[in-house]
């Protein structure tokens, strides 16, 4: 199967531009879905910039990151309270999920405490600066981006049991761990930031014992890919197992599930064995085999990704189990991201 690379990331790149409010930040799915999520997510933002830095699209990065950054500005106060008395209830934790254009924290129940969406913000921040593009350009960002730092050692993200990326059960999760260890390598070598060291050395300690699992429920998790792409945090070993686990055990034929017995847009009635499928699995597969140099692989999941791809030219959420009906999240912006990655990581591959 031939593909036109350049022709399919513009496709996608427009559709990805199409979620973006003008404040900066993109909403998860589209402005008008029913579904709640027209909202706006750190962790969906962080991702959604992958597409466009990869691409080369700096300056649209730069907006997202600086919105972000105004998202933690407003809620300063908060942040600084954390850090003075350390978090006990959720809704004591930096929300993971705002409104797109006034950046206020949403109040009904939610699994707000997600360090790794903290975390992801702040090695956005960090690796923007770090490539020559400022972020933090006055002194209230600068000092903004340090209670970033603050607050993870704050909390102690390598033992602090969150929601994680799913926003589910508040457990010690490896992927929101890992995510704390590459923001904090990064913002250490940050000239105005001060990271104190023995925080990345409990992060990576507290990596080695949970790893290859996610927590202590979830042995094969989608969440763990994010330890190889785009946070290189695993070593060889933990690598190839993290791989060997999810495509063994949560891959489909449109994505790939989360985990065993996820029971979000299970399609039957007792939640069990009809995970649904999420497209950005297949993608994030094709990046990491790009990146591996496995070419075979990295186009068999690219074309499986590229199955995903609806009649009006998007990428939903996820497909209900075995099935080719899309939820209603449809486009989601991370999934269309995600496959922007795979095409341009393909791409790479194949002319090196």
């Amino acid at each position: 199967m031939s593909i036109d690379f350049d022709k399919e990331i513009h496709a996608h790149i427009a559709v990805l531009k199409s979620l973006q409010k003008p404040t900066g930040v993109f909403t998860a799915a589209a402005h008008t879905v029913g579904t709640g999520y027209d909202k706006a997510w750190l962790r969906d933002n962080y991702f959604m910039t992958l597409g466009f830095l990869e691409t080369g699209d700096i300056d649209t990065v730069v907006k997202t990151a600086k919105a972000l950054l105004s998202v933690f500005a407003k809620h300063k106060d908060k942040i600084n309270w954390a850090i003075a008395n350390k978090p006990h209830e959720t809704w004591q934790y930096i929300h993971a999920r705002f409104h797109p254009e006034t950046f206020e924290e949403y109040w009904e129940e939610w699994g707000n405490s997600q360090n790794d969406a903290v975390a992801e913000v702040l090695y956005l921040i960090c690796d923007l600066e770090l490539r020559g593009h400022a972020v933090a350009t006055t002194t209230e960002e600068k000092e903004v981006s340090q209670m970033i730092v603050d607050y993870l050692v704050r909390v102690e993200y390598w033992h602090d049991a969150d929601n994680g990326i799913w926003e589910e059960n508040m457990e010690v999760h490896a992927s929101s761990i890992g995510a704390g260890v590459a923001a904090l390598k990064l913002a250490s070598q940050v000239e105005w930031l001060k990271v104190p060291l023995v925080a990345i050395h409990y992060g990576e300690e507290a990596l080695r014992q949970l790893l290859p699992r996610e927590s202590q429920t979830k042995f094969a998790d989608l969440a763990l890919l994010s330890l190889i792409y785009p946070f290189a945090v695993t070593t060889q070993a933990e690598t190839d197992t993290i791989i060997k686990n999810v495509v063994y055990h949560l891959t489909r034929d449109r994505g790939v599930i989360r985990y065993k017995l996820d029971r979000y847009y299970n399609a039957n009635e007792d939640g069990y064995s009809e995970e649904a499928e999420w497209c950005f699995g297949l993608s994030w597969l094709a990046i990491i085999y790009a990146m591996r140099g496995e070419k075979e692989r990295a186009w068999y999941y690219l074309r499986q990704a590229r199955n995903t791809v609806t009649s009006n030219g998007e990428i939903p959420e996820l497909y209900f189990s075995q099935s080719p009906v899309p939820n209603d999240n449809t486009p989601l912006g991370w999934s269309e991201s995600m496959y922007v990655v795979a095409l341009q990581k393909v791409k790479e591959m194949e002319t090196k």
